[in-house]
């Protein structure tokens, strides 16, 4: 028995190897994000290298907000496009607002390009967060899901400050075709990757997963049967009678019900612990604090803050838990956004903290290795795994329009918040949300840590281990049958 456990697990370089090139595209969308920061500056000045006026508040507030919109306009689709499709074609399509995005940007000659181009941003980015967690879910042994689903937010932070770094060293142009690369690459890589398995026997392509199992899983065909005859269950338990889902199909049970909250809860927690509000005006909040370091010397410091939290991410991940690291990370970022507002209200009242300029940089490098470490990856990882895979892309593109809703709402209007009630209001706000996260993981989300799904959705149903027991029937007769042809 223990040399069959260890070939169930067998594939795990080539999962990881698959995991790293449909993360490419996630480090295309990191780039993106990174783009702001450097670029955005360069536009309101005269010698703006796009149009021949430069852009006013309004119009970066709505470059801003734009991206958030294009998000929400395709997210309806993505569930469909994903299960008519399969995981990789759409993960394909994904790509090309991303290749248009930065055509776009390479060919801006007014603001009008530029709204576009982050409006293709937006689509592109919604669909991939959505698709890449759900293709590494389906492609990645239990014992290593977490750890492989962290390198997407790895990704998009690396991508960050390679946009950071871009913008401070090449032209406006020369940025736009050196981002235009990664989706292009992406594509030449992916297209030889395979489709999940559990896609291909839910549509009843059996040869066609049992192909992709022996590439996934290296050739094993003891490993590959076994974890076949495991899918097969799987959908056959959980599918619907109906050919595609709804919103009724959200409320069908129990534990896809609660599955519901807990997504719903956990992304639209990650938007309000401040993660869009933070990146595109750090070097605003830098200012208002009058910190003693430059902005945008403040900025890389921070993206590279974030590299580290995505690192200690996805090496504690599947040691410590989701739930714990969500704990720390939200606690953490609370006391951080509590510093800074402690600061600006100090400042506000007219007090000298002038030999504390240094603590609002701090903080903000603190709060993005917090946040990198639990509320960055972890919401997504746990999304990816507490539906069955008859429902999980429905319920996971719902969530993410509240979450995208959430992005649009907080950049939007955080600067009218901010001139009505003070900066350090705002972090006392967003210091609650991130308290109220916490508690709400608390109470209702499980731990995921290294379990097959039927086990967690099991809980989240509160039965008495039905699936379990099945797969333990499933595995003696597996073995039963290994052990024929052994002696045959």
């Amino acid at each position: 028995m223990e040399k069959y456990s260890g070939q169930c697990e067998s594939g795990k370089f080539r999962q990881f190897i698959t995991t790293l090139i449909v993360n490419i595209i996630a480090l295309s969308n990191g780039i993106v994000l990174g783009w702001a920061s450097p670029v955005m500056p360069q536009l309101r000045t005269v010698d703006t290298p796009v149009g021949s006026t430069p852009l006013t508040t309004e119009h970066i507030s709505w470059l801003n907000g734009v991206l958030p919109l294009g998000a929400l306009t395709i997210l309806p689709f993505c569930s469909i496009i994903t299960e008519k499709f399969g995981r990789k074609i759409a993960l394909c399509l994904g790509a090309i607002p991303a290749i248009a995005c930065w055509l776009l940007k390479v060919c801006a000659t007014s603001y009008t390009y530029l709204l576009l181009a982050r409006y293709a941003a937006g689509m592109s980015m919604a669909m991939l967060m959505l698709m890449i967690p759900l293709y590494i879910a389906e492609i990645t042994a239990d014992s290593i899901r977490g750890q492989m689903g962290c390198i997407l937010l790895f990704a998009v932070k690396i991508g960050i400050v390679v946009g950071y770094v871009l913008g401070a060293t090449l032209s406006y142009r020369v940025f736009a075709i050196c981002g235009l690369m990664m989706p292009i690459v992406f594509l030449g890589l992916f297209v030889f990757m395979p489709e999940t398995p559990t896609y291909l026997v839910r549509k009843g392509k059996i040869t066609e997963a049992k192909r992709s199992l022996m590439w996934l899983k290296n050739n094993d065909e003891t490993a590959v049967e076994r974890e076949l005859l495991h899918l097969q269950s799987l959908v056959k338990e959980c599918s619907s009678t109906k050919k595609s889902v709804g919103f009724r199909d959200l409320f069908r049970d129990r534990g896809t019900t609660k599955g519901f909250i807990i997504s719903l809860g956990l992304l639209c927690g990650q938007q309000t612990s401040g993660i869009f509000v933070v990146s595109q005006y750090t070097a605003y909040i830098l200012e208002q604090a009058e910190s003693s370091l430059k902005p945008n010397a403040a900025t890389i410091i921070i993206g590279i803050g974030q590299i580290v939290g995505s690192c200690l991410s996805t090496m504690t991940m599947e040691r410590a838990g989701r739930r714990s690291l969500i704990f720390i990370s939200c606690a953490g970022m609370s006391i951080c956004y509590t510093m800074i507002s402690t600061f600006l209200l100090l400042r506000e009242l007219d007090l000298n903290i002038s030999s504390f300029g240094w603590i609002p940089v701090v903080a903000l490098s603190g709060w993005s290795i917090l946040y990198c470490i639990g509320m960055s990856p972890a919401p997504l990882v746990v999304a990816s795994e507490i539906f069955s895979p008859d429902i999980s892309s429905f319920a996971n593109s719902v969530s993410m329009v509240f979450m995208w809703i959430c992005a649009f709402l907080l950049v939007k209007y955080f600067p009218i918040v901010e001139e009505m009630l003070g900066l350090h209001v705002c972090f006392i706000l967003l210091a609650s949300c991130c308290m109220a996260t916490l508690v709400f993981t608390y109470f209702l989300v499980p731990e995921t840590k290294g379990r097959n799904i039927e086990s967690i959705i099991d809980e989240l149903n509160g039965s008495t281990g039905k699936f379990e027991q099945s797969r333990r029937l499933e595995a003696a007769t597996e073995m039963i049958k290994i052990d024929k042809k052994s002696n045959v």
